[in-house]
């Protein structure tokens, strides 16, 4: 096997599992702080990439920059969802959290369902097929910028999080919760913003998710499952574990369709978050709980 084709392959694995990372980051963000597991974090994804299919053909508006718009409008629909459906949920059972985000998941599906239909959408972009030459590699513009873009965005919110008054805030909640509430920090306030920023995330990468995959209401429950293997594999609640999850995940889907066969390249990534199961059920950058 040429070993520039396998550099061609590990290199558009990596890049593709940036953008992987970046989804991911918003299930690590979401449980790490409310200390919920977003089971619609998948679907929120698949929402955002049929909104930036919506914006491409009302408006011929490219994905890269039709994300911001669409990064607003989840996270105006993740602090809503938040502020009024799971905040109640928030002390009670972890199987009554499933049940209501697991009802929110099939609602999304459902209404995807009716308004498109089925069928799998993309969007016609003129440098969709095209390539950069580093020597002897080939790398597609499309997952260059989507990577760029994913990396631009986790350093944004890594930023928010350490400099921003907002974001000490929302950690001292997540450090402290009975602390946060005795200063006078309203922990529900902080949690829906930490919802939204969540599904602004899935939003963000569901924008280009566009570029390399076509949209379909099926893919949800595949990119919920994703979402999960990649912050068990990183860390569930790290941060830069959802990054190096994303990047391992992307990786190993990459090397199994080259090596094995296409439809197998989750057989690989199932084997990765077993063997990091038994080695450091944690995760690799996870603390022990």
């Amino acid at each position: 096997m040429p070993a520039s084709l396998v550099a061609n392959v590990v290199l558009s694995g990596v890049l593709t599992g940036l953008v992987y990372g970046l989804m991911a980051l918003g299930l690590s963000v979401i449980f790490g702080v409310v200390r919920v597991v977003n089971f619609a974090h998948g679907e929120m994804t698949v929402l955002a990439m049929y909104a930036t299919f919506v914006l491409f053909k009302a408006l011929g508006l490219d994905p890269l920059f039709s994300l911001v718009p669409v990064a607003l409008l989840l996270f105006a629909f993740g602090y809503a969802l938040q502020a009024s459906l799971i905040n109640p949920f928030v002390k009670r059972p972890e199987h009554e959290q499933f049940i209501l985000l697991a009802g929110v998941a099939l609602v999304i599906v459902n209404l995807l369902l009716m308004v498109f239909g089925p069928d799998a959408q993309h969007v016609d972009l003129a440098y969709a097929y095209d390539s950069f030459e580093l020597g002897p590699l080939l790398v597609d513009k499309v997952r260059v910028y989507a990577a760029a873009v994913a990396i631009a965005a986790t350093a944004a919110l890594f930023a928010f999080f350490r400099r921003t008054r907002t974001g000490t805030a929302i950690r001292a909640a997540a450090d402290n919760l009975v602390g946060a509430a005795v200063v006078g920090l309203d922990f529900k306030r902080l949690f829906a913003l930490t919802f939204g920023i969540g599904a602004a995330c899935a939003g963000i990468a569901g924008s280009l998710m566009i570029l390399l995959s076509d949209a379909t209401p099926a893919l949800a429950p595949d990119f919920t499952l994703l979402a999960f293997i990649i912050v068990i594999v990183g860390g569930l609640g790290s941060m830069p574990g959802a990054l190096l999850g994303g990047v391992l995940i992307g990786l190993s889907e990459a090397l199994a369709g080259l090596m094995i066969a296409p439809s197998m390249k989750s057989m690989l990534s199932f084997a990765l978050l077993v063997l990091v199961l038994v080695v450091r059920p944690q995760g690799l950058l996870g603390g022990k709980r």
